[in-house]
């Protein structure tokens, strides 16, 4: 299987993972929109959430997790939750993921949650470090 997502949960592409539990993964992305986007993966490939199979169950609680955990880290003011669902829905990588923006109040609203922060990728190794408490 030629699947990025799931070369990530095998160990074979590096990821700074944030999170992992039996059934879910999460780690920051790498082009992030805002300060500690983050997606949540199911460790099992399922290509989208309209498959048959309750995958978004199944990572429901990595997801809020995962929140929380930006949200307190970070000191966010508010958090999306995005899922692109097929091509023309935006969806690039064909494995289920949840897009988790912190958001933060000097960039409110949807119409800036997709103009991206450019200053929010700049230091993710340091963004890591601060997530998991390996500083």
């Amino acid at each position: 299987m030629d699947c990025l997502f799931c070369a990530i949960i095998a160990g074979d592409v590096p990821s700074r993972q944030i999170y992992a539990d039996d059934h879910a993964v999460a780690f920051l992305d790498i082009a992030p929109w805002h300060r500690g986007h983050s997606l949540v993966i199911p460790r099992r490939h399922v290509v989208d959430v309209l498959e048959e199979g309750p995958a978004l169950i199944d990572i429901a609680p990595a997801i809020q997790t995962t929140s929380r955990l930006l949200m307190d880290r970070l000191g966010a003011d508010g958090l999306n939750m995005v899922m692109n669902n097929r091509a023309v829905a935006g969806q690039e990588v064909f494995h289920l993921h949840v897009h988790l923006v912190p958001r933060y109040s000097e960039h409110p609203g949807m119409r800036a949650l997709f103009r991206p922060d450019p200053a929010a990728g700049s230091d993710l190794d340091a963004l890591h470090a601060h997530l998991t408490g390996a500083v």
